[in-house]
């Protein structure tokens, strides 16, 4: 048998003399995990910032496919009674906001609540031959599909959603049966919160070139940066910080890829429709005077009739308590048929915020379903 060929004397590195080489070798391999990571957080960054697209959560199915939305359904095959109507914010983002998550989601919750027939609103991104389309365009939709459920349903409007149910219920008081409002501004001069002070000093002319610029669109990159510009501490500094300090961690990358394919992802707008909105609705508050003129008709929301749920946000800062609250004195309805409540917490958890979807949306689906 062969005799193993020495290898020679194995260096002590304990011993001064090699501690150069030792610290060489630790810093190399340090270079390449922070190089490792380094790319890792660049693809992640990339991926968060419109690299992955919205969806919705939940399994559903298309009623209806309009110029302007489809309307998803929700219901199971034996659903019966009166259809509840999710309205989704047409106001930058997708309808991802009511079906965020598995296990987060507000269509989840009120289905779960035994609201059935289900449905929701699901907004089209404004494409070139949409640049022209007014409020009334939406609403007319809207209307179609509230007649193609039978005629008469409960509305459920989030943010912007909420004056759309609000116009309609006014418009055609027959046809909306209970109205939820969450977070929804009906008197846009209400409250003192940095969207009502941005949208009063700026003129008119600011909006119009924002147009101009996206040829004849409003541009859902310019809204998602006038939405990080009211944070932009948070936005442009720590949540990169946030993601380089959490790259390794799985739970909290899917929450945050959850939220950015939503946040990220804004859509365009009708150019003729936004000005309208920021001129008639905010700038001059022509709902909440009962000037507005919707299908032809100016709306009065005395005529609103139908019982209330008013859901406003603490710390909303897009649409404040008082503009949501401010629906108990302008609309017909009776005080009797009107709750209302505040709950901790900013614009975007009043639809999707794991506590409130938890505490508060059930209470709501019960309410709902005591009033069909």
């Amino acid at each position: 048998m062969s005799t193993p060929r020495s290898t020679g004397p194995v260096p002590n590195i304990n011993v001064p003399l090699f501690w150069p080489m030792q610290l060489a070798a630790s810093l190399i391999e340090q270079s390449l995990e922070l190089a490792a990571r380094n790319v890792k957080f660049l693809d992640e960054e990339l991926r968060l910032h419109g690299g992955i697209k919205p969806r919705l959560a939940t399994a559903h199915s298309v009623r209806l496919k309009l110029r302007t939305l489809d309307l998803c359904d929700y219901s199971t095959s034996a659903a019966n009674g009166l259809p509840t109507l999710v309205n989704a914010p047409y106001a930058g983002h997708t309808s991802m906001i009511a079906d965020y998550h598995a296990g987060q989601s507000l269509m989840q919750t009120l289905k779960a609540g035994g609201l059935q027939p289900l449905f929701l609103t699901d907004w089209h991104c404004a494409t070139l031959d949409m640049k022209d389309l007014e409020v009334d365009q939406y609403l007319a939709e809207l209307l179609a599909c509230i007649d193609d459920l039978g005629g008469r349903v409960n509305v459920v409007g989030l943010c912007q959603g909420g004056w759309m149910g609000a116009m309609l219920a006014a418009r055609y008081p027959d046809k909306v049966a209970s109205l939820v409002l969450a977070g929804s501004p009906i008197d846009t001069h209400a409250g003192n919160g940095p969207l009502v002070s941005m949208v009063r000093k700026s003129p008119m002319r600011f909006y119009q070139e924002l147009v101009a610029s996206g040829n004849g669109l409003m541009p859902g990159k310019f809204m998602l940066a006038g939405w990080k510009n009211m944070h932009p501490e948070q936005h442009y500094v720590q949540e990169h910080i946030d993601l380089y300090e959490h790259i390794d961690d799985p739970v909290w990358l899917s929450k945050t890829e959850a939220f950015e394919r939503w946040y990220e992802n804004p859509l365009d707008l009708p150019g003729r429709w936004y000005l309208q909105v920021i001129d008639q609705l905010f700038k001059r508050n022509l709902l909440a005077k009962g000037e507005y003129v919707g299908l032809g008709r100016t709306l009065k929301l005395k005529d609103l009739i139908c019982p209330l749920y008013l859901l406003a946000g603490e710390s909303d800062d897009i649409t404040t308590h008082e503009q949501v609250f401010a629906a108990e004195r302008l609309c017909g309805t009776p005080r009797s048929l009107i709750d209302k409540r505040m709950v901790p917490g900013g614009h975007v958890g009043l639809f999707m915020g794991a506590r409130t979807l938890k505490e508060v949306w059930p209470e709501i689906a019960a309410w709902i379903g005591e009033r069909r």
